[in-house]
């Protein structure tokens, strides 16, 4: 698979068919498009539509090229096609996401985007913790629920979680519409060193099911565990807010636990109808 990658990142300008890269990998269409879905959540026509978007951000980041000229670089013919499938990967088109890396920003998604899907039911929402893979500093983590594997726009619900060394943090996403979504985060970690701005990780994850099933007027329970890059990941799409980690985190109290309402029946707890119970030690005297 990471040969697969490497084949389709090597040549992403070029009209790649699935036997092309298939043959890469040394195996068959069928097999290989089976295996591919199973181990980076996306079909190979999927995965390689992200990976040519993710190059024209890299270009228009990097490079003096027009918007015209980045778009016939990673295959398309219509620069009308390629500015509205960019607008709607990574939430802003090609001319304001330049801006933005000119002035040193990135962006930020629309919290609530009219039209998603499930747009006017009854939300719920997903809390948990988030933690880190050992030998990191402290963290800033982008966190959203998605529709697809790939950070693209438009996030259903998102929040930036400060995440210290060595500990879980809480997070607490409202207003998810009910369905089965993406838990996906992005985070930026210190160096563990004695100097923190020394070897910065950029590192992601998510919950461990492929997608995290959120019941409407409920609260959905889902730990986010983050590990460094692979080679097989879906790359990053969306203009991201900086996620630059801080020198210090405040500790919270406790995170929230999650508990059946009192007095639900068999039934409402197989619906997934709950509450949040703090976590914090109670306090005693008037």
């Amino acid at each position: 698979m990471e040969r697969a990658v490497a084949y389709m990142r090597e040549r992403c300008g070029e009209p790649l068919t699935l036997a092309e890269i298939a043959e890469s990998a040394l195996l068959s269409r069928f097999y290989f498009t089976r295996v591919f879905k199973a181990e980076t959540g996306l079909t190979p026509g999927r995965f390689l539509a992200a990976v040519r978007m993710h190059e024209a951000k890299r270009l228009i980041e990097s490079t003096s090229m027009s918007i015209t000229e980045i778009s016939l670089a990673i295959g398309y013919n219509s620069l009308g096609s390629f500015t509205k499938s960019f607008t709607a990967s990574v939430g802003v088109s090609p001319g304001r996401f330049r801006r933005l890396a000119r002035d040193g920003q990135q962006g930020l998604p629309d919290p609530g985007p009219a039209g998603w899907p499930g747009s006017g039911t009854v939300a719920g929402t997903v809390a948990g913790t988030v933690s880190l893979p050992e030998g990191h500093g402290n963290a800033r983590v982008f966190l959203g629920a998605f529709r697809t594997a790939v950070v693209q726009h438009a996030p259903l619900a998102w929040a930036v979680v400060d995440v210290p060394s060595g500990r879980p943090s809480c997070y607490s996403l409202k207003n998810v519409p009910g369905g089965s979504w993406h838990l996906l985060a992005v985070a930026q970690a210190a160096g563990a060193g004695p100097d923190p701005r020394a070897g910065r990780t950029v590192l992601v994850g998510g919950h461990g099911r492929p997608a995290v099933t959120v019941a409407a007027d409920a609260v959905t329970s889902a730990a986010v565990r983050l590990r460094p890059v692979r080679p097989t990941d879906p790359p990053v799409l969306l203009a991201l807010p900086a996620l630059d980690p801080p020198a210090t985190v405040t500790a919270r109290p406790g995170c929230a636990s999650i508990a059946p309402a009192p007095g639900a029946g068999a039934r409402r707890r197989a619906a997934g109808h709950l509450r949040l119970a703090s976590a914090a030690p109670a306090r005693s005297g008037p």
